[in-house]
């Protein structure tokens, strides 16, 4: 199999995602091939099969044995713990039909705390309801570049991912994003809108999302409802 040469994303990165795939679809478990076979399979150099492997292994897909070789993680990641996914992918992954809403699109100033955390004074502001099954599930504030989010307000934003208006409308391919989800609660605007008590609890996750070279492309805040969402992660013991 040979890779995109003419393609600007990276190959170790092109590979990786190629890995990725097999080992979720239970092609590879246990001991991964060796270094040699993805050089022959795929045409590539040993570094660039060792740093698709290394990526692997930080994000705690692969485990390397010293002396035995490099294995599939015994750890089983879901959902947003380890995979970059759009709320559409994750909410088709729960069997129920995605949809959103959208409350605001705006141009705000950003407060300090997201000034530091984006790197921008101003940002553009979209503010949605996310349904599943026509349940209203979250609320999600996103907040782009100037320019970025311009664009992105030409289109119709009512039920389309995000992620795929990025990828496929505007050419724009996301890479990594750093996420922390914590416990919360949420205020009475947003409580109406998803149909529940302000008191009650709520998951909410913040990330940052950047694109291959690096550059801020989405800061999104979000709140699900804790009645309807879960994030989940298997765990062994290691020795």
């Amino acid at each position: 199999m040979v890779l995109d040469y003419t393609n600007s994303i990276p190959l170790y990165i092109q590979l990786k995602e190629e890995l990725e795939q097999r080992i979720y679809k239970g092609v590879y478990t246990g001991k991964i091939p060796s270094e040699r076979e993805f050089m022959d399979e795929y045409y590539v150099s040993r570094s660039t099969v060792r740093q698709a492997i290394e990526e692997l292994v930080k994000e705690g897909t692969l485990n390397k044995k010293p002396g035995r070789g490099t294995f599939v993680s015994v750890k089983r990641i879901n959902d947003w713990l380890g995979n970059l996914r759009s709320t559409s992918e994750t909410i088709e992954r729960m069997g129920m039909d995605p949809d959103a809403k959208l409350i605001k699109s705006e141009i705000i100033e950003l407060p300090d705390q997201l000034q530091n955390k984006t790197g921008a004074a101003q940002a553009f502001h979209f503010k949605r309801i996310r349904y599943a099954d026509n349940i209203p599930i979250g609320i999600e504030n996103n907040f782009y570049p100037l320019e970025l989010g311009r664009k992105i307000s030409r289109y119709n934003l009512n039920g389309v991912s995000l992620y795929d208006l990025l990828d496929l409308e505007l050419g724009i391919r996301s890479f990594e994003a750093d996420q922390v989800i914590t416990a919360g609660t949420i205020t009475e605007e947003d409580a109406e809108l998803l149909k529940m008590p302000a008191s009650a609890g709520v998951l909410i996750a913040e990330r940052k999302l950047l694109d291959i070279n690096g550059k801020f492309i989405e800061y999104e805040y979000a709140c699900y409802r804790s009645d309807m969402y879960s994030f989940n992660i298997k765990l062994s013991r290691k020795r």
